[in-house]
């Protein structure tokens, strides 16, 4: 007897609150990883409620294919790879192949996206004074968190997100000027 398609059901949760005896459905998905989780996208309009996760402990905050992280468990994965693996045996630049491509690269492509890279590793005159407008004392991150935000005053040629040529300048950019931009952060904040 052939399957009835129209009699499979999505997998659900139902939700009773048992004040009043009303009940909603939330369908459950499935991950590659992990467990199943609930979507709730629209509890709120649904219910009028709001959850409550104190630090989002019990929270998918996005679906992925880049990352997953199980922080109980220590698991880390970028595309599948464990982080271990990848700090072993990988280089930065294989790494960020990995993530914006979904694959480490073959010689070939790792020598060409470092030809990419390497052409946008110089920092703008301008935004190495940047750094002076920071107190000495100042943690290397927050520094770094300023410049990064300050990185499209000084190449404002790159960006329309909707336009790919755009994005992939953006990116190039910032993964060429990161470790400069990390060095001069640790630099200022030993004075």
């Amino acid at each position: 007897m052939p399957l009835d398609k129209a009699a499979i059901k999505e997998p659900t949760l139902t939700l009773i609150d048992n004040r009043t005896g009303q009940s909603w459905d939330f369908p459950i998905l499935s991950g590659t990883l992990g467990p199943d989780v609930v979507d709730i996208q629209r509890f709120y309009a649904e219910t009028g409620m709001f959850t409550f996760d104190p630090g989002y402990t019990s929270t998918a905050s996005c679906e992925s294919t880049i990352t997953f992280i199980d922080g109980d468990e220590g698991v880390l994965l970028h595309r599948g790879y464990p982080i271990e693996q990848l700090a072993a045996k990988s280089d930065y630049l294989e790494v960020c192949y990995l993530l914006l491509e979904g694959e480490l690269p073959t010689k070939a492509e790792k020598k060409e996206f470092l030809k990419g890279i390497t052409y946008h590793t110089m920092l703008h005159e301008k935004l190495i004074h940047f750094y002076q407008g920071f107190r000495r004392d100042s943690h290397p991150m927050a520094v770094m968190c300023g410049v990064i935000g300050a990185l499209s005053a000084f190449y404002h040629d790159s960006l329309d997100i909707h336009d790919p040529e755009h994005r992939q300048l953006a990116i190039y950019r910032l993964i060429a000027k990161m470790p400069t931009i990390a060095a001069y952060a640790y630099k200022y904040s030993l004075g």
